[in-house]
């Protein structure tokens, strides 16, 4: 079904099989979701925004529970603790999801709830979702600003019980200070380079060669504002999206510190709600891209992606192209899901105390 065809960008195709273990670092999912056949879409593991940005501690737990409901009422859905779990769910053709969390807003004042939401499930989170809070500078301020004392905190405590860092929406210095500060390897789950884009959620070299340096991973983002190049005013291409991939390789010299952060959705992507007051005078994330002749406002629109790359059931014709641009077989495992389970694989822990 091609994207001009489908509803909107929550929907997608079924694959008959799967060859790769696809873990898509970074998506959003709904309720309307089509949670039955969520497995067959070509991803092993999605990792799922457990519960909207600035949300207190107890809504975090109420809606990081939902996922559970989610994979309960469903035989082919389960959440991760492992990166084994991860592995499990792909020998047997099943979907996983990876809970993840989009700030650090959650953790208020008290250090315990990291560990508790661990104990829960969540695996990934980020410090700060775009605008500065008591733990991190976020991106779209317009002061760069760093880690709080309490932030440097928060990653040691993420280090201590097993919870990986994403240094996505949070401003570059900060990002800097929490790969210095992390005992473990941290990631960017859906960014990309800056040089070819320049939009202010995607990254410097710096902070890509610091965060690769590390061992971490560059999850890379087909949404279409962070792939569209400088100048281009149509819809960015799946080789447009490549070319970001082979610019993190070639910088880094290796194939092992790229993945994939689709920020796809499952189910209706709905509209973000805003103050009738007025908010803050941040930038508008779609820049340019608006600009495009003929391009849907609408967020739900699956023209917002890289064309050739809208739907995680394109996963074949990403891994074709790889091949043709001359990727061997085990470098193409390797972006799709081996390079971020390698670092599940160093940090997460199992709990003390039983569980996985």
């Amino acid at each position: 079904m091609t994207a001009a065809a489908r509803p909107n960008r929550g929907f997608h195709d079924t694959l008959e099989r799967r060859t790769h273990l696809y873990v898509d670092a970074c998506i959003q999912a709904w309720p309307d979701a089509d949670y039955a056949d969520a497995h067959r879409h070509g991803a092993t593991a999605y990792g799922v925004t457990a519960f909207m940005p600035h949300v207190p501690f107890e809504q975090a737990v109420e809606d990081l529970m939902f996922w559970h409901l989610v994979a309960r009422q469903h035989p082919h859905l389960s959440v991760a603790f492992s990166a084994q779990d991860i592995r499990n769910a792909h020998a047997r053709g099943d979907a996983v999801f990876v809970l993840s969390s989009q700030d650090g807003d959650f953790v208020g004042q008290k250090l315990h709830r990291i560990e508790t939401l661990y104990r829960l499930g969540l695996r990934v989170t980020l410090l700060a979702y775009n605008r500065t809070n008591t733990l991190s500078g976020g991106v779209f301020e317009a002061e760069d600003t760093g880690l709080t004392r309490l932030g440097v905190r928060v990653v040691q405590e993420c280090n201590r019980v097993g919870m990986v860092l994403d240094g996505s929406h949070m401003a570059r210095r900060a990002t800097l200070e929490m790969i210095e500060t992390s005992a473990d390897p941290a990631v960017f789950t859906h960014a990309n380079p800056r040089h070819l884009c320049q939009h202010p959620r995607n990254i410097t070299d710096e902070q890509i060669l610091a965060c690769t340096a590390r061992g971490g991973v560059i999850g890379l983002v087909n949404w279409g504002p962070l792939v569209q190049k400088d100048g281009q005013l149509t819809r960015p291409t799946l080789d447009d999206f490549i070319d970001h991939l082979d610019y993190v390789c070639d910088l880094t010299g290796s194939a092992r510190h790229v993945g994939i952060g689709s920020d796809m959705s499952l189910g209706t992507y709905p509209p973000h709600d805003h103050d009738p007051w007025g908010d803050g005078d941040y930038p508008n994330p779609m820049g340019r891209y608006n600009l495009i002749p003929d391009m849907p406002t609408a967020p739900t629109s699956p023209l917002r992606f890289a064309d050739g790359f809208d739907s995680f059931a394109q996963v074949p014709q990403l891994t074709g192209r790889l091949a043709e641009r001359g990727y061997s077989d085990e470098d193409i495992g390797a972006f799709l899901g081996g390079n971020f389970l390698r670092v599940f694989e160093q940090v997460w822990k199992p709990v003390e105390g039983g569980g996985t």
